[in-house]
């Protein structure tokens, strides 16, 4: 039986996480860095992910870890509705947590995770008026009436009708 290798990974508050190599080698900057170290016991220190969330991109990742690589052909295709319900789960997270998600999913270059929690911002803004939009993300509108009539002139033309 062939032996797992794994890897360790250090998050921004130094808690360190043994993780399977073939699991942290979903980021494509894991599987560089770990390339070009070759076979070492040091871990990859990950200065700007959290611990909380290193745990979730982990569960991604393993979960995720026999997923081939999809194409851009693939890509192309997918909508913001082709989301499986186990990641449909994964994303009911909080606010903040999504957007760190979406941090560290760019930062580690894991574009299934990018393209998920996108897709997840994306549906929860779609068929959303400006102004649902602005409370479902505690944005404050600093628009003058004026100006917001002159920006709803401007783009009538992608208005649904």
């Amino acid at each position: 039986m062939a032996e797992i290798k794994t890897v360790k990974l250090t998050s921004s508050e130094g808690t360190e996480f043994k993780v399977e190599r073939n699991v942290a080698e979903k980021s494509v900057l894991l599987k560089n860095m770990l390339e070009d170290v070759g076979e070492s016991d040091m871990a990859v220190p990950l200065p700007n992910v959290t611990g909380p969330i290193l745990i979730k991109v982990i569960e991604y990742c393993t979960h995720h870890r026999d997923d081939p690589n999809t194409s851009q052909e693939d890509e192309n295709k997918k909508n913001s509705e082709d989301i499986d319900d186990w990641d449909a789960e994964f994303c009911k997270v909080d606010q903040g947590t999504l957007y760190e998600l979406i941090l560290a999913a760019n930062y580690l270059d894991i574009k299934p995770l990018l393209d998920l929690t996108c897709k997840t911002v994306a549906n929860m803004i779609k068929k959303k008026t400006p102004e649902e939009i602005r409370k479902t993300f505690n944005i404050e509108n600093d628009f003058t009436p004026e100006e917001e009539q002159q920006v709803r002139r401007e783009n009538e033309w992608c208005e649904e009708r």
